[in-house]
């Protein structure tokens, strides 16, 4: 392993977060190595929509969430589901996802969230440009797609919030505009809203593992190891792994829906949570999609992944042992058939991925409370992607000591 004078800054993760941070640093001058567990990409980094979502800046716990979780916490299949082995240790950071729905705090989260997206697309543009990533890019918009005119209205004040904030869209009303954009929905969806600069990635996989190569090529390392603790001292940290200690000026924690227990062997309590994630991926010929379609209304989305079609999301909250439910993959491709009469589902390849959330919605950016030379970066549930690179800047900001672009109150680790 390196020597103490080597590890001027250890990453810990090389999920999208984790390696666009080592990217950012080492771009900064800074001499970085990344550790991992199983690898680059080898969590939700590999399996998500890869979708760049900076329209989405509703958090989950919306007001009025409760009043449709009993119903969808009694489906086991549904858009949001809690398995019952695992309720009870779920409580505590329910309340906390419950208080955040209230109408203060729910508001806050969106311009906190709204400020974040704004830096993370322009992030976006320049770590694109810095690895030559476009051709990596597919800038094809989505639909948000509804059931009803109910459903529709219903959707409007959120609508109103992206015109505020200058984010682009075009509102359907019929099922014929909607064909003009994407044909072969089920006519059951007569509303929509266009979001034309959305983008997704043609796979996050493969972006990732781009990052990783740049930062490879540019001088940077990446060691497979897993990490037991972390323990300050006066000349930084060290790090107890499997394959031994290692150590470093400073550490930066992005493990993803892990980070918590290394953030507790420092005695900061961060309420993180897992949405494990499901998904089918459908050959090319599944399909012929020709943007990104969102059916929020059951809680999934469905991609273009290397020319073929990916069905996934709902939410989970069943944390990192119990084991996956790929019913919860089978319900998603059978609405997806229904709403899209003409899909092949044969051919599929199930995943399932830990996605790593708070209950307010918001990541943690910052320093630890207990260990100023240990930052963090995790939390960001089904927006790892799409804030890797504005997250990367920032924490590199507060790595060199340098004055963030925009306030990180709202992103404390101690906010709770």
């Amino acid at each position: 392993m390196q020597s103490e004078s080597e590890n001027d800054v250890l990453v810990i993760g090389a999920g999208i977060i984790g390696i666009s941070t080592a990217l950012e640093l080492q771009r900064r001058g800074r001499n970085v190595c990344v550790l991992d567990r199983e690898g680059v990409a080898a969590g939700a980094s590999q399996g998500n929509a890869g979708a760049f979502a900076f329209a989405e800046i509703e958090p989950l716990a919306a007001p009025g969430i409760l009043r449709k979780a009993p119903k969808w916490l009694l489906d086991p299949l549904g858009p949001l589901s809690v398995p019952p082995s695992y309720a009870l240790k779920i409580a505590p950071w329910m309340f906390r996802f419950w208080r955040a729905s209230w109408r203060d705090r729910y508001a806050a989260s969106i311009n906190a969230q709204s400020i974040l997206m704004d830096h993370c697309r322009a992030a976006l543009e320049r770590q694109v440009a810095n690895v030559t990533g476009e051709p990596m890019m597919q800038r094809d918009g989505q639909l948000q797609l509804y059931e009803s005119e109910a459903e529709f209205c219903a959707s409007l004040p959120t609508w109103d919030i992206r015109k505020e904030l200058g984010i682009p869209f075009e509102l359907l009303r019929s099922p014929d505009a909607i064909t003009e954009i994407q044909p072969g929905l089920n006519p059951r969806f007569t509303h929509a809203g266009f979001t034309p600069t959305w983008l997704n990635t043609v796979d996050p996989k493969k972006w990732t593992d781009h990052l990783a190569s740049q930062f490879l090529a540019r001088g940077g390392a990446v060691k497979v190891a897993q990490v037991m603790a972390l323990t300050p001292t006066d000349a930084g940290v060290v790090v107890d792994t499997t394959a031994g200690e290692i150590s470093a000026r400073q550490v930066v924690v992005a493990a993803g829906a892990w980070s918590h227990r290394l953030a507790e062997h420092l005695g900061d309590r961060i309420p993180l949570e897992t949405e494990r994630g499901y998904n089918t991926t459908l050959p090319p010929s599944a399909f012929d999609l020709r943007t990104h379609l969102t059916f929020g209304g059951h809680g999934f989305v469905v991609s273009r992944i290397n020319g073929g079609v990916r069905v996934g999301g709902a939410v989970e909250l069943g944390g990192l042992d119990l084991a996956p439910n790929y019913k919860r993959a089978d319900a998603l491709l059978a609405k997806a058939a229904r709403f899209l009469p003409d899909l092949d589902t044969s051919g599929g390849k199930q995943w399932m991925g830990f996605r790593p959330s708070l209950p307010d919605s918001l990541p943690v950016i910052d320093r630890s409370t207990k260990a100023p030379q240990v930052l963090y970066a995790f939390g960001h549930g089904h927006l790892g992607l799409t804030q890797s690179a504005g997250t990367a800047e920032l924490v590199a900001d507060i790595a060199m000591g340098a004055p963030p672009v925009i306030d990180m109150s709202p992103f404390a680790s101690s906010r709770f």
